[in-house]
């Protein structure tokens, strides 16, 4: 008698958010990998926001994708893992923001974030609520938000401080506060933008850029 054959080693590399993702499995598809699992990540985004989270289907990605199911399951395990790596991919968004040239103008980082969920982006907001909604029955996504999230904050908080220390914000709340009641605006308006876009035209974000700075200008 012989013995069953035993599933090769899952070799595992660290995450940018310290989680553990999985490496590439063999059959590798032909072309760059980055590309493709990012191509992969987008079409798994569209299908959250179309679909809804319950509905999506690793099948119905690849479709997405214009590839087979064994393409998708080469990057991605199982559907918790490929949406889970999604989560990712959507705050990666975030950290871009945060990372751009204008983080040290509070103004013109508030701008970048209203023009962030554009209309013709409406399925990364879409889908990232969705997640949010399903972030507290399921562990692996409530991780990925509360660490991204986290650590979005804190660079907020950060850019924040250094307004106050510059004289630019006032200095009568705390940075942290303030970082935490900026980002729910922020969620409440990138929630809204996809479904009612015409709230957000370009003159009602310049007014409501200037309603935001004259919260937080220093108190005289």
């Amino acid at each position: 008698m012989h013995d069953a054959p035993r599933p090769a080693p899952a070799a595992h590399r660290q995450a940018d958010d310290g989680q553990p993702e999985p490496r590439a499995r063999r059959g590798r598809p032909v072309g760059n990998h980055e590309e493709k699992r990012t191509g992969l990540l987008n079409a798994v985004v569209s299908v959250i926001a179309r679909e809804g989270y319950a509905d999506t289907s690793m099948r119905k990605v690849a479709q997405q994708a214009g590839c087979t199911t064994g393409a998708v399951t080469y990057y991605f395990a199982n559907k918790e893992e490929m949406v889970t790596a999604a989560a990712r991919h959507l705050f990666d968004q975030f950290d871009i923001l945060l990372d751009g040239g204008n983080g040290a103008d509070i103004g013109a980082l508030i701008k970048d974030w209203l023009n962030l969920a554009k209309t013709d982006e409406a399925d990364a907001w879409l889908a990232l609520f969705q997640l949010m909604a399903h972030a507290r029955h399921e562990p692996a996504f409530a991780r990925v938000f509360e660490e991204r999230y986290s650590r979005f904050r804190q660079v907020f908080s950060a850019v924040l401080a250094q307004g106050q220390r510059d004289g630019k914000i006032r200095n009568d709340v705390d940075a942290t506060l303030l970082a935490d009641l900026l980002s729910a605006m922020g969620d409440g308006w990138m929630m809204a933008k996809p479904i009612e876009p015409e709230r957000f035209t370009p003159a009602n974000k310049d007014a409501l850029l200037t309603t935001v700075m004259t919260l937080l200008a220093p108190v005289r």
